[in-house]
């Protein structure tokens, strides 16, 4: 043989089953525990061009991030090369007992029975109203003064003291403001997707504080990250319990639906719970570097219709996000289903199953809640949300610009700002 091609032979390229997978879905990771300056959050959107701004910043960029990672941990999974066997899916029943939880679940849910329980201490005013139970007030006021103590029986010294910088306000103060934030506006009494928006900031900043960081299991399912079956955990065991607390504060002091489109909106509060149920129902993926999939439904979920179905949906409540937040609207509205909620009604119709409404409601959740004004300019910025420049985002489009101007004159019975369900959901 020729020295000469000897060293310049490419040796063959390893098996496929040998070939490491690179994770295809950027996550938010937790911080260094190197000394920083941890911020008080303020409000930085107050007009339009604000708006342009937080789309460039880096807290729009780890907000998505997170959403994203969570709503992957939901999606159910198959073996690497089972083919078309059977499926794990992930439904609410599949979480832990109690006494099996991470302890990082429990404390959060420990939190959360708190916070509830703060209700048989300011009970609903019993006279006549017609927006709101002032009672509300009461409630928020006892949690705004116990959250502070709250927060250092439930979480570690690991969060609460985290190492900073000399000059720096308490890692406490921002987890405190996105947590009073999650609970509806006292002043307005109302509950809606901003609300629920600082929840999800909560738990990113507990996230990017390591607050879970003891719990991610030493041997991930296989085919998925490492962090995965925390992430699904995160969902069931925390964002569940929470709208079930929103749902019966809801319920107890008449809240108001908050920066709502009325009729025209997905939902009068909520908005994660569409996104994470329908996570639960799309079809399989093998691996981390399987793109999330964006059509069809694991075998056996319900069909996207049956939503309409009040006995389907009191069957599949107690299993599915999207199922139970549709039971909710069921206990609180009367009359046919596409007159009180025609959007959801319309997104049932969908025919390309539950992959499709789930790549529809990230969609909308861009479209309605991060980029909508009255909604998203109560959100709040430290350091853990930041308004600082995304090195990586791209320039904001005119329109985009021109979209999003301030404006509260939705007149009540007119279409939906989204000409139509099909630009979030049938044009994808």
């Amino acid at each position: 043989m020729d020295p000469a091609s000897s060293t310049t032979a490419t040796p063959p390229p390893p098996p496929p089953s040998q070939t490491p997978q690179q994770p295809a879905f950027p996550s938010i990771k937790p911080l260094p525990r190197a000394p920083r300056s941890f911020q008080t959050p303020t409000k930085r959107i107050n007009t339009g061009a604000d708006l342009s701004t937080f789309l460039t910043t880096t807290a729009y960029r780890d907000i998505l991030l997170f959403l994203l990672q969570l709503n992957r941990s939901l999606c159910p999974r198959r073996p690497p090369g089972a083919g078309a066997g059977p499926a794990t899916t992930y439904p609410l029943t599949s979480l832990p007992p109690a006494a099996r939880l991470p302890p990082s679940i429990a404390a959060l849910q420990n939190l959360l029975a708190a916070a509830e329980s703060l209700i048989d201490l300011a009970p609903p005013d019993p006279g006549p109203r017609r927006f709101g139970n002032v009672s509300f007030r009461k409630w928020h006021e006892l949690l705004a003064e116990r959250a502070p103590a709250l927060l250092a029986e439930h979480l570690p010294d690991s969060v609460l003291a985290f190492p900073t910088a000399p000059v720096s306000d308490p890692p406490s103060s921002e987890l405190l403001s996105y947590l009073l934030g999650a609970f509806g506006s006292p002043q307005r009494l109302d509950y809606g997707t901003g609300h629920e928006l600082s929840f999800l900031a909560f738990l990113g900043s507990l996230y990017k504080l390591s607050f879970f960081a003891d719990d991610v299991p030493t041997s991930p399912a296989p085919g998925e990250p490492d962090t995965a079956a925390l992430d699904r955990t995160i969902v069931l065991g925390v964002i569940e319990p929470y709208l079930r607390v929103v749902r019966r504060l809801i319920l107890t002091y008449t809240l108001e639906p908050a920066g709502s489109h009325g009729v025209w909106g997905l939902d009068d509060h909520s908005f994660l719970p569409y996104i994470f149920g329908s996570a639960q129902l799309t079809s399989p993926v093998s691996s981390d570097a399987d793109p999330m999939p964006t059509e069809g439904s694991v075998r056996g979920a319900p069909k996207t219709g049956d939503i309409v179905k009040p006995a389907v949906v009191e069957a599949q409540r107690s299993e599915n996000m999207y199922f139970s937040a549709v039971g909710f609207i069921n206990d609180v509205k009367k009359g046919p289903f596409w007159e009180h909620s025609p959007i959801l009604f319309d997104v049932s119709g969908v025919k390309d199953g539950w992959g499709k409404i789930n790549k529809g409601m990230l969609k909308m959740f861009n479209a309605e809640v991060l980029q909508k004004f009255p909604v998203v300019q109560h959100f709040t910025f430290g350091s853990l949300f930041a308004w600082d420049q995304d090195p990586d985002a791209a320039p904001v489009s005119q329109s985009v610009h021109s979209a999003n101007q301030p404006s509260y004159n939705y007149p009540a019975t007119t279409a939906p700002p989204l000409k139509d369900v099909a630009e979030c959901i049938g044009r994808l």
